[in-house]
């Protein structure tokens, strides 16, 4: 019975211990390939203008990217693109705001508009590149880079309307600050889109 029960034990150890060590082997896998996806991630980003800004807006998307660089270029889109509604819809408060002199009133119209337009061309590019296919490849890419290069030029025009002494000082870098950001965020886009574009050139 003593030399049964032993047995007994025994074999239940080894079983836990087998059941545990394969629970614990899928989170290391898990971990392994998450830093993998976020490694891939920082090295993509540090061919952008701005690295950083790239790869904390990316990181966290990395078990969606994996190591897929046509997803990279879609996420690094897609948050241009989230970027771009939100600051549109901030300028479009701050337009309405009692109290703007007639100078800063035309600068905030202006950036309302060319940040409109902004998140069209980024609209067409995220549906353009889920249309991409190796046949229309060359073609819808061009047509993408097309379109985040004159996003970006909006982005550029509005902030442009902001130089010297438009507003005053505070009220500058506030609506500066946001805008840049979706300046660098679309810049990022676009570079990580060129070099997608360019594996497959």
């Amino acid at each position: 019975m003593e030399n049964y029960t032993s047995k007994s034990i025994a074999t239940t150890l080894i079983l836990l211990t087998l059941i545990y060590s394969g629970h614990a082997a899928r989170p290391a896998a898990s971990a392994a390939g998450d830093t993998k996806n976020t490694q891939f991630i920082r090295t993509s980003c540090s061919a952008t203008t701005y690295p950083t800004l790239c790869y904390s807006s990316l990181s966290s998307h990395a078990s969606a990217i994996q190591q897929d660089p046509k997803l990279l270029a879609h996420a690094a889109l897609s948050v241009s693109l989230d970027t771009a509604r939100s600051t549109s819809a901030d300028m479009v408060k701050i337009s309405r705001r009692a109290g703007l002199t007639r100078r800063e009133a035309g600068a905030m119209a202006d950036c309302v508009e060319e940040l409109s337009d902004s998140v069209d061309q980024l609209r067409k590019s995220m549906a353009e590149m889920n249309q991409i296919k190796g046949s229309n490849f060359g073609l819808t890419m061009s047509d993408v880079q097309t379109w985040v290069s004159a996003a970006l030029t909006d982005e550029d025009t509005c902030m442009d309307g902001f130089a010297g002494k438009v507003m005053n000082g505070a009220a500058r870098a506030a609506v500066r600050g946001r805008i840049l950001n979706v300046v660098h965020m679309t810049s990022n886009a676009l570079a990580l889109i060129n070099s997608y574009a360019a594996i497959h050139g």
